[in-house]
């Protein structure tokens, strides 16, 4: 039984971040272990609350107020099994994830500060690793069926997780030439450190799941020939159409480009270091994008900038604006619009805000400014107003607001329109909707039988739960489709939303 009265002897506390001028000169995370005592503590806060709504902030459905329990007394390796249950990753989305079920936390209410999960998670997932490696767990008889995975992604690894412990021959065909999808090239290692994808991806290759990186399915492999040799696929592909803004005068201009190219140049650089094939950042045409000694300013105010924003600071800008369409959000949660239990609109905070950079609210680009020589030498922004109008948001510019901010670097951040257009979607026959994501019938299957679609690739652009839960919830779809015995777990069907009004 949790303590009643935990969290009325504790305060809400998180481990101490890296100093500043210490972090800024590498790339590894920035928060160092809590350390058992303080994570002890702060396991100690969660309630005896009778109906734990961070259950429902989750899709992963993870037993929090469990493993809340298990930590404050001692019981690691328990404490290990009751996260993995659910949670095929923990460690990446102890890492990565922002937390609704903190946001859902009954501690929530009436001002008080919401239980530290999200570092709880995380201390359990690395005492795993602690406390005798992540074992392969054994598998049933083989079932004689195959299942192709396209993407390596947290939603396509999960899934081929799920499957290949139910005894099924999973195969993951990555495009790039290492996996892990946007874990990989698209997150810093000053947020994941590529070690943690390592191991679980050595824990997969131990339990049966074998990997194709460098090959393009509908390039490299048709989609003809993985049907023929596999009896179900499930894409996985990510969301990775980036959003543009092509009608902004100067767009074409030399040094305006899209964040994600900014942050997969710097990851590779990274994971080259200390190897005989040393990286410069670049574009994949050789376009130099290193923020080094340049004026960066990044166009969107969320996780994708923020990432941005700690690359360039690492890399040695020379200053950072980052601007936000919409105006500056409370500090806290505004009730009238966002109750509890929803996902708050509130100002959030990321280590690298922390760093440097200048934040701007309620602004939006008019124009890309020309150096006379083709390169991008400021951007002219104005002051905006944004409102919905039949559902569609209309921004306004307000006049005499306009002014340049030096750049000769611009990220834009500004979201993605679905997963991208591909040989083997055509090949398939499987079509993307108004959204740029593809449709699932509630037995996770596309319009095509046999073919099944998870994560980002279904949901569009989302939390790396999201993607986990859907890999899970995919996989038991195509073990019932392929007559294995029993059901595997299905925390989320294709329907299910966030918490919402």
């Amino acid at each position: 039984m949790p303590d009643p009265n935990g969290f009325l002897r504790y305060e809400r506390r998180l481990p101490a971040r890296r100093p500043v001028p210490v972090r800024i000169m590498d790339w590894r995370e920035v928060y160092p272990p809590a350390g058992e005592p303080l994570i002890r503590e702060q396991a100690t806060r969660c309630m005896d609350c009778g109906i734990p709504f961070c259950h429902d902030g989750c899709p992963l459905g993870n037993r929090i107020p469990d493993w809340n329990d298990l930590v404050r007394t001692g019981n690691w390796d328990a404490a290990v099994e009751t996260l993995h249950a659910t949670n095929n990753f923990p460690e990446f989305t102890g890492r990565l994830c922002p937390a609704p079920c903190e946001a859902a936390c009954v501690l929530g209410l009436g001002g008080q500060q919401p239980v530290t999960i999200k570092q709880v998670e995380v201390e359990i997932a690395d005492a795993a690793v602690a406390r005798g490696g992540l074992r392969p767990r054994s598998v049933p008889p083989a079932s004689g069926r195959s299942v192709a995975v396209v993407g390596s992604g947290p939603a396509g690894l999960a899934a081929a997780q799920q499957l290949a412990r139910a005894g099924h021959a999973v195969t993951v065909y990555e495009r790039d030439d290492a996996l892990g999808g946007l874990l990989r090239y698209g997150i810093p290692d000053f947020k994941l450190e590529k070690h943690h994808i390592d191991r679980r991806l050595a824990q997969l290759a131990a339990e049966g799941v074998r990997f194709q990186t460098g090959v393009e399915v509908g390039v490299e492999v048709s989609a003809a020939q993985l049907r023929a040799e596999h009896d179900a696929v499930l894409l996985a592909c990510g969301a990775l159409a980036s959003r543009d803004t092509p009608s902004t005068p100067g767009r074409a201009l030399r040094g305006v480009h899209q964040a994600m190219g900014h942050l997969v140049a710097a990851n590779r650089v990274v994971a080259a270091a200390g190897t005989d094939r040393p990286a410069v950042a670049t574009l994949p045409d050789g376009t130099p994008i290193d923020a080094a000694g340049r004026h960066v300013v990044i166009i969107g105010g969320g996780d994708t900038g923020a990432d941005c924003l700690g690359v360039a600071h690492r890399q040695g800008a020379a200053g950072v604006y980052q601007l936000d369409l919409y105006p500056q959000p409370s500090r806290g949660r505004d009730e009238t619009r966002d109750p509890w239990p929803t996902w708050p609109w509130i100002l959030r905070e990321y280590p690298a805000h922390e760093e440097g950079g200048d934040r701007v609210f309620a602004v939006a680009v008019q124009e890309f400014v020309d150096d006379g020589s083709g390169a991008v030498r400021a951007v002219r922004i104005a002051e905006v107003t944004v409102e919905k109008h039949a559902g569609r948001r209309v921004v306004t510019p307000v006049p005499g607001t306009e002014r340049e901010l030096p750049a000769d670097l611009v990220l834009l951040a500004i979201g993605f329109d679905g997963t991208e257009e591909q040989p083997l979607l055509e090949q398939l026959g499987v079509s993307r909707n108004e959204r740029g994501a593809v449709d699932a019938r509630p037995d996770w299957q596309t319009d095509v039988d046999g073919v099944f679609v998870a994560g980002d690739m279904h949901r569009g652009a989302s939390l790396i739960v999201w993607a986990i839960a859907e890999g899970r919830a995919a996989a038991a779809a195509v073990h019932t489709y392929l007559g294995g015995l029993g059901a595997l777990p299905a925390p989320v069907d294709p329907a299910t939303r966030p918490l919402a009004v």
